[in-house]
């Protein structure tokens, strides 16, 4: 199993994110206290990882369930679902992401 927390930033909520290979399928466990968050949860019981991972042939589903139920553009929940699959899949090595926000006085 693998497994991601993600911290998304000033909204103070926070997502946990469990993901287990079944065959060619990766199950899914989200959790969040994010209203939002359940709701996409919801379409994403399982995905197939080869078909989260690329741009190429479709919409990922992660990504097409954010769109749908996040209200921010910028929630980092989806593509920290999507980070989560690639390593449960084993299509990616376990490492954390991270965006360092900073604004200068002008």
């Amino acid at each position: 199993m693998a497994k991601a927390k993600i911290h998304s930033g000033i909204c103070g909520f926070i997502a946990v994110v469990e993901a287990t290979m079944n065959g060619t399928v990766c199950a899914l466990v989200i959790r969040s206290e994010c209203e939002a968050i359940p709701r996409l949860a919801k379409d994403l019981n399982q995905v197939n990882p080869f078909q989260e991972i690329s741009f190429r042939q479709s919409m990922p589903q992660t990504i097409r369930s954010g769109m749908q139920h996040s209200p921010h553009a910028a929630c980092p929940v989806p593509v920290g679902i999507i980070k989560t699959v690639e390593v449960e899949a084993k299509l990616a090595l376990p490492a954390d992401v991270t965006i360092k926000l900073s604004k200068s006085q002008a």
